[in-house]
């Protein structure tokens, strides 16, 4: 059973958790769970290249994520970042931690090596048994700006300094049309049984992963059902900062509506299955009315059987639609 996932963030690294724990159950040995990744929210700072969406991924199926702060590493010091601050280098908002420093330089030294970014990220994550294999969507850069009143920040200022307080007007991710999508990426989606898109940030995790030029190609011509996982619960989005980037693009905080941004596939969208929350319930025929199958279960990505379970009912409604 070869499940491919479209992800970002912590939403995305959650689903990743719950779903190895459920394939490995429901396949065992047969499973294999390939994750496309979105790199927009990547960033070169103080000379190392940082993926924070990939390293979520890795260090939570890896097992040495903080699940306290729900980014880094567990475990983690930070006297090199009090040394560039002290030096003037770097953003001192954005703390990079000495362990994750570890992990960045290696990376840098590799893409500097000439490693692709695939490359590398095979490489990084061949040190621990993830139970899954790690891919960014492009091996090109396509980093995520915001424009706003203030002038036009890269993504990670906005998020992290800004905490997503000032108004963004529009997303720009820069060089995205002279990008491609991975060739492992493309493989993934090509011979997949089974294709869905994680609970992550629906405008700047999975929309950057779709602007990629060959992803929507993929999707479209792929011959496995595409089912996502509503980020919204009870009318908000799980992660409180997502909701911004939502306005920001006119689709409303509701899961009928992310849904209906999608797209369903029968309609020249991405969508064949919906998984919705219970508080959601009342959605579903406003779903089902776009050409979209919707199921009704709870998502709320608690670690353990709560997040597994969450993965079997997506595999679940995906395989209802193969039947």
């Amino acid at each position: 059973m070869r499940i491919t996932v479209l992800a970002g963030g912590v939403g995305g690294a959650r689903f990743a958790l719950g779903l190895r724990d459920a394939a490995r159950e429901l396949h065992g040995d047969r499973a294999e769970i390939r994750i496309v990744t979105n790199v927009g929210d990547d960033v070169w700072l103080a000379g190392v290249k940082v993926c924070p969406d990939l390293d979520s991924l890795l260090y939570a199926l890896a097992g040495v994520g903080d699940t306290e702060r729900g980014w880094g590493r567990a475990g983690e010091s930070e006297r090199v970042a009090a040394e560039l601050t002290a030096y003037g280098v770097g953003w001192p908002w954005f703390t990079l931690g000495d362990l994750d420093l570890g992990t960045h330089l290696a990376r840098t030294a590799m893409l500097r090596d000439g490693a692709t970014l695939t490359e590398a990220t095979g490489r990084l994550a061949a040190r621990w048994p993830l139970g899954a294999t790690l891919l960014p969507v492009t091996d090109d850069e396509v980093p995520t700006h915001v424009v706003t009143d203030e002038g036009v920040l890269h993504f990670e200022e906005w998020w992290v300094r800004t905490r997503a307080q000032l108004p963004a007007h529009r997303f720009v991710q820069h060089g995205v049309e002279r990008s491609r999508i991975a060739p492992a990426a493309r493989a993934a989606i090509a011979d997949a049984d089974v294709i869905l898109l994680a609970p992550s940030n629906p405008v700047v995790s999975i929309g950057t992963i779709l602007g990629i030029p060959g992803v929507r190609d993929a999707l479209e011509t792929a011959a496995a059902p595409v089912v996502g996982v509503s980020p919204i619960i009870g009318g908000r989005a799980v992660r409180g900062m997502a909701a911004a980037c939502l306005a920001a693009i006119g689709v409303e905080a509701d899961a009928a509506a992310v849904a209906a941004h999608y797209g369903a596939r029968s309609g020249g969208g991405l969508l064949d299955g919906w998984l919705l929350a219970e508080e959601d319930a009342g959605s579903r025929e406003r779903v089902e009315a776009l050409g979209t199958r919707a199921a009704v279960r709870p998502l709320w990505l608690t670690p353990g059987e709560p997040a597994a379970q969450v993965a079997r009912d997506a595999l679940e409604l995906a395989a209802s639609l193969t039947r």
